[in-house]
């Protein structure tokens, strides 16, 4: 098995502002930090796996399998539950496709796809082409989306109002069974923290955690004056090593 690790971009931006309660105005924002962002890559009937785990917002390379020093025979696709959609055609980006302004290509013929949305999961791989003859080891990476989002609205984040935050894991697996099966066979598990890093579990009475399935996990709790720049973390991990995170942060303004 290769392990290859890289970091993406991080950044931050406010999911919602608060209104003036007297003493107390919150915004509930969102900061993406990129833990590393690790690739498991194992060779299977012919074709060289890799299993990314990355956050809405980040940027990620996928990686190529190219020993012909040129991109001009190279073809990306990418399949979701459905027939596969060519992005790039022997080395040239597909224009009548969504989201081809967040596509590039490398100069090692990888994939780099800017600011990652929850839909961007599923299945893509990489294709060699000679004299319209396919050639050697398809690469297939498995794009993992962890997303985040907060039950409460622009006027609702005040002292004494109850946040739920949702963590959910966006996941398609080559074995097409279901996200739940599948990560709960690889070892994969989803867990709130607080900014201390302990984990938080449904024995602690001021959090309500709940986990629906196995590829979603939700955190409840009622606001406090003192969570004035108080984060709580979403992690992803893989056989008890975290994989990427998601931090919410309350802010006082």
């Amino acid at each position: 098995m290769v392990v290859v690790s890289g970091r993406a971009n991080s950044y931050s931006f406010d999911v919602a502002t608060g209104a003036d309660h007297g003493h107390f105005s919150q915004c509930l924002c969102l900061n993406l930090t990129c833990s590393e962002v690790a690739l498991h890559a194992e060779s299977l009937n012919g074709v060289d796996d890799a299993h990314v785990f990355i956050s809405s917002g980040e940027n990620v390379r996928l990686p190529c399998n190219n020993d012909l020093h040129d991109c001009k025979s190279t073809t990306w696709s990418y399949n979701r539950h459905s027939a596969p959609i060519e992005l790039i055609t022997l080395g040239i980006k597909k224009k009548d496709i969504e989201r081809h302004e967040r596509l590039s290509l490398g100069s090692d013929c990888s994939l780099n796809i800017q600011n990652i949305i929850k839909e961007d999961y599923g299945s893509y791989i990489c294709r060699l082409y000679v004299n319209g003859q396919k050639q050697g080891t398809d690469s297939r990476v498995y794009l993992h989306v962890l997303y985040v989002s907060s039950s409460s609205s622009q006027t609702e984040i005040s002292a004494g109002s109850s946040v739920t935050l949702s963590c959910q894991l966006y996941s398609y697996s080559y074995t097409g069974v279901s996200c739940d099966d599948w990560i709960r066979s690889e070892g994969i598990q989803l867990f709130w923290v607080n900014q201390a890093g302990v984990k938080l579990t449904i024995s602690d009475s001021r959090y309500q955690i709940s986990a629906p399935g196995h590829c979603i996990i939700t955190l409840t709790t009622t606001l406090l004056n003192e969570d004035d720049n108080r984060e709580w973390r979403c992690e992803v991990t893989h056989r008890n090593q975290v994989k990427n995170s998601v931090t919410y942060t309350v802010k006082s303004s």
